[in-house]
């Protein structure tokens, strides 16, 4: 199946004077679009046992996301809060919560079946963060499948670059599919463009590239060459999740086209990259026409995505 390892979070804004919490986090969200999108999905992470974690536990239950791997802390759940008054501001209350204490994983917990079958996925906060960030980089480091990886950077919540990246650079020695939005990859790279960024991806071993550019669309780069998806016009109400959906669109064609290993990766045409990342875009683009991480069901593509 797909495994999103990583963190589960709440963003809590206040609405009308009312506080609300919303159930979020990238890895999180990549199961969720996964399950949605009709393929069998696991999440792996901390949970916390506060009343915030009974709610996420609940919605990715009632996502069909298998959580057989993932593991309960009575810890508080990470919250990233958004303030809006006196003026537009946002704070992280991370210490000591549940999303950072895994400390080991078990996929055979998943079910019967090589685990090198699955497609293992992290990234976001979960690469870098506690014990769950060794137990992560471990797990990819001793995983013999596919392995993708979106950085998703959060500068406000990295304190350390060094530390960063060398857990970045533990999951590229190990990743197939990398995905970076422009923003990410300049943060990471400073002063070079997307494009020579991916390059040296792919020279030293990456066999897919995504660059996503927002409105712009998607572009897949592989030794081939590049693909690439325009994004549909939409009435774009939040943008919340939208990396996220792209991500387990990708993921969930692969897995419907039958690609469980490295070498079926690295043999997919150009013309099937330019297929999947048009139905990334679109599904990103019905992401970002509703409220919050709300990630389409398959039949919301239509024949873009038929049975």
């Amino acid at each position: 199946m797909i495994v999103s390892c990583g963190e589960a979070l709440v963003d809590v804004f206040t609405v009308d004077g009312v506080e609300k919490a919303v159930v979020g986090g990238g890895p999180l969200n990549v199961a969720i679009a996964a399950a949605r999108l009709g393929v069998p999905s696991a999440f792996v992470g901390g949970v916390s046992t506060d009343a915030h974690g009974q709610a996420i536990w609940a919605h990715l239950e009632a996502n069909d996301v298998d959580l057989d791997a993932a593991a309960r802390f009575d810890a508080p759940t990470a919250r990233a809060i958004v303030e809006h008054t006196p003026k537009l501001s946002f704070r992280f209350e991370g210490a000591g919560t549940a999303d950072t204490l895994l400390d080991s994983v078990d996929l055979s917990a998943l079910g019967a079946g090589s685990s090198a079958d699955h497609i293992v996925h992290g990234g976001t906060l979960g690469m870098f963060r506690g014990p769950t960030a060794e137990a992560l980089a471990q797990l990819v480091e001793g995983h013999d499948g596919i392995v993708s990886l979106d950085p998703n950077i959060r500068p406000k919540i990295i304190d350390d670059r060094d530390d960063w990246l060398h857990f970045h650079d533990r999951w590229v020695a190990h990743t197939n599919i990398y995905k970076g939005s422009d923003e990410d990859l300049e943060w990471i790279w400073p002063g070079r463009s997307p494009e020579s960024c991916a390059e040296e991806l792919l020279a030293n071993g990456m066999t897919v590239v995504l660059i996503t550019r927002g409105s712009e669309g998607l572009s897949v780069l592989t030794a081939d060459g590049e693909a690439t998806s325009t994004a549909p016009a939409v009435q774009v109400v939040d943008t919340v999740g939208a990396g996220d959906t792209i991500v387990a669109a990708i993921l969930a064609s692969l897995w419907d086209a039958g690609v469980r290993d490295r070498d079926q990766l690295g043999a997919v045409s150009l013309s099937d990259w330019e297929r999947y990342g048009q139905r990334a875009v679109v599904a990103a683009g019905i992401t970002c026409s509703r409220q919050g991480a709300d990630p389409p069901r398959r039949v919301e593509l239509g024949e873009l995505w038929p049975d």
